[in-house]
């Protein structure tokens, strides 16, 4: 009897065919002599849509809201109808004696499987392959330890109740808002607190009146002195005055020294990358948007298996995987990163609970690299970004720390307090691996943490700045030459990036109203709003839903999410709602909690939402509406920002038009070299730019010609490939041989 492996995508199934020795391609599978590999693509099989259940929920209509199955229906999604087939066809052969599933390890992971084997009625025994890479070592290993698949029957009821559970929330409400106030409005468990996070931030902006305030350094004794309250410590006043007066006491005066303290001092690397701190960092540091950035780690884990599983939330790795990591340093010891490797492979490598720890690993470790050899050059320009994150961020806590001495400088003058600080780098540890970027690596860096102080800007702002420091010590004493009053004004918190949108997603504790000390538990417990694998999908549903648009890097709501927000049921926009889902999802896979008592739960709380939707009695207007008809209904168009487009779209939900009018393009202006936006005006398409230069679309083909833009990077592998294939003797190597050199003898 056979083995069918069934697994996720089609590029993970090629791999575990070849390693299996599976090399006949069959309908989609592949075979061989013990195993038989298919693959889903993603989701094959889903909750049916309501008009399933009965057919008056064809219609929306509020008269039959709530929607409740009374039992749940799976139906296979026509646009992967085929493969379905395939699978089924491969799960019913009477050689096939057991079911591996091979999906990704995680709870959507067993969903897919699962669904596929209860909507087909398969019932053969199963089996897990559990892996986080897909190298062939690790499917090797992984197939010598299969698991037995009834091990994680609660991880799919889990998984089965939080997608029937945002069914019937989300389906519902969004229904019963679109028909109640007759425009497309949406909402759901995770994206609606999240957008009044965005809508809260806002708010604070809209709400916040700068003042001014004032400080005062002096020059004495080759060194800047800061003036610091005393009581505070802050170096900055409201009073303008009192920076006066100080001022004008200073003049003639000496500073004395009063304190010298030196304090030796160690920073560690930070810690090793999950996906949301990746995420963060590469919208950061690269403008990638949170959805690109799991779609580039997930070709360097399927495509190119030089790193591990990406929707991981831990940052830790085990015991286990310790004894594999000069392996993997070996594996990526190429290009930038071979200086500092040998180092490392010399002595046995040092570990620490700031990187592993057992108890701190749930399904996955963190993103590492895996044993795989490493090609750059079959790697896009975006790809490598994200590797070279990934390879610093693993090497570098493998390095000693930073090491460094802080002197601290206290000093009085006028009966008033000042400070200096220096800092002498003792070891530069593994802030060597960053080269020039380590300067962007500030000590425990968080961008969302670091807002505000009470001056409105964000805290390191403040810090005073390192400066070389002479050898003074207590009681020495210099006249002060120049006094220098500074000035500035508070500012707003700062608008959410992608970066720092998917910081508040993760730690949403600091955006919840309730004080109750357990619920806040609860959510940071639980990981905040939505999951590693979701939070992208999540942020782009809601550009999708034209709730939030983008300025430059900055993120905004628009009118149609602020309005949302004001018709929404209150519970609904509260992050403790997912972070209670969470945690009973997270029973039910422990195996804690029953998955039919928390769907009876649900029910009877999406009864009382659509209840308090029908009673609503505010209204919702249209203020984008233009005067272009929509070519299909009639109707007025909507004008919308997309991500990265300027759209009209039809305001009736069944129509559905929309028409693209402006996109940003990837194109550069010739004079301010900024991305300009291609505009479609009749049959000609235009380049304009914010400058306000202006190239038509055929000029632009026209100058890039001629510019020599046109070469691809196929023509020049072509060209490379020809120089390689070409005999060393052309006629370039014969005209040189006539050429006599002088060989340096008289």
């Amino acid at each position: 009897m056979k083995s069918l492996v069934l697994a996720e995508k089609p590029s993970v199934a090629r791999d575990i065919a070849r390693v299996l020795n599976c090399h006949k391609n069959i309908s989609g599978a592949i075979e061989g002599s013990n195993y038989i590999v298919t693959w889903a693509l993603g989701h094959l099989v889903t909750l049916a849509d309501p008009e399933m259940y009965d057919k008056s929920y064809k219609e929306w209509n509020l008269s039959t809201l709530p929607m409740i199955p009374k039992k749940w229906e799976l139906v296979v999604i026509r646009q992967t109808a085929k493969q379905y087939s395939n699978v089924k066809a491969q799960l019913f052969r009477k050689d096939v004696g057991q079911i591996i599933i091979a999906t990704d390890a995680g709870r959507e992971g067993e969903l897919v499987a699962r669904w596929i084997l209860d909507k087909s009625g398969c019932r053969k025994p199963i089996r897990r392959l559990w892996i986080s890479s897909v190298t062939d070592k690790a499917i090797r290993e992984g197939f010598s330890r299969l698991k037995d698949g009834r091990m994680y029957d609660n991880l799919y009821r889990a998984a089965k109740s939080r997608a029937e559970a945002d069914w019937l929330v989300g389906i519902n409400a969004t229904r019963a808002l679109t028909c109640k106030y007759n425009a497309q409005l949406s909402c759901g468990r995770v994206q609606t607190p999240t957008l009044a996070i965005i809508a809260g931030r806002e708010e604070e902006i809209r709400s916040f009146r700068p003042e001014e305030y004032y400080g005062l350094t002096c020059d004495a004794g080759k060194v800047t002195w800061t003036w610091q309250q005393k009581k505070s410590g802050s170096l900055r006043t409201f009073h303008k005055e009192q920076i006066e007066s100080l001022k004008a006491s200073l003049k003639n005066e000496n500073i004395t020294v009063t304190e010298v303290t030196k304090t030796a001092k160690k920073a560690f690397s930070p810690g090793l990358y999950d996906l949301t701190e990746l995420q963060r960092d590469a919208n950061r540091r690269f403008g990638f948007s949170a959805k690109e950035t799991l779609n580039l780690m997930q070709r360097l884990y399927e495509n190119h298996k030089v790193l591990t599983y990406p929707r991981t939330d831990s940052r830790y790795i085990g015991m286990d995987i310790v004894p594999t990591i000069k392996e993997r340093l070996k594996a990526c010891g190429i290009g930038p990163y071979k200086q500092f490797i040998p180092e490392l492979l010399k002595h046995p490598i040092k570990t620490s609970k700031t990187f592993v720890d057992d108890k701190k690993v749930n399904d996955h470790h963190a993103i590492i690299p895996t044993e795989e050899y490493v090609q750059l050059t079959h790697m896009t320009s975006d790809e490598r970004k994200i590797y070279d994150l990934v390879i610093r961020r693993f090497i570098s806590v493998l390095y000693p720390a930073f090491e460094y001495e802080q002197t601290t400088l206290k000093a009085s003058a006028a009966g008033e307090t000042f400070t200096a600080k220096g800092r002498i780098v003792k070891a530069i540890g593994w802030k060597a691996v960053y080269e020039t970027g380590a300067s962007d690596l500030s000590d425990d860096y968080d961008e969302d943490a670091a807002d505000n102080d009470r001056f409105g800007n964000r805290a390191d702002t403040f810090r005073q700045a390192d400066q070389s420091l002479p050898p003074l010590k207590k009681g020495d004493a210099f006249p002060i030459g120049r006094i220098t009053m500074t000035s500035g004004k508070t500012r707003p918190p700062a608008r959410f990036t992608e970066a720092t949108l998917l910081s508040a997603m993760e730690n949403p504790v600091r955006y919840m109203e309730s004080k109750d000390a357990k619920a806040r538990k609860t959510l940071g417990e639980t990981g905040g709003l939505g999951t590693v694998a979701t939070r992208a999908d999540i942020i782009e549903k809601l550009f999708h839903s034209f709730l939030i648009e983008k300025n430059g890097q900055d993120i905004l709501i628009t009118s149609k999410g602020r309005q949302l927000l004001s018709l929404v049921p209150e519970d609904l926009k509260k992050p403790e709602l997912t972070a209670q889902w969470e945690m009973e999802l997270s029973d039910i896979a422990k195996g804690a909690r029953d998955d039919s008592a928390f769907i009876k739960e649900i029910k009877s709380y999406t009864c009382s939402l659509i209840d308090e939707i029908k009673s609503g009695e505010k209204t919702f207007r249209h203020d984008n509406l233009t005067n272009s008809k929509c070519p299909r209904c009639g109707k007025r168009l909507l004008a919308v920002n997309g991500k990265n487009s300027r759209l009209l779209v039809c305001q009736d939900r069944e129509c559905g038009y929309r028409e693209t009018i402006a996109r940003t393009s990837n194109a550069r202006c010739p004079n301010c070299h900024k991305k300009m936006e291609l505009i479609k005006k009749g049959e000609e398409e235009t380049f304009i730019c914010a400058c306000g230069y202006k190239e038509k679309l055929s000029a632009f083909k026209a100058r890039r010609e001629k510019e020599g833009a046109g070469v691809t990077k196929k023509d020049v592998q072509k060209y490379l490939k020809k120089q390689k294939d070409e005999p060393v003797n052309n006629a370039f190597a014969a005209a040189l041989s006539g050429i006599k050199l002088d060989d340096g003898k008289d």
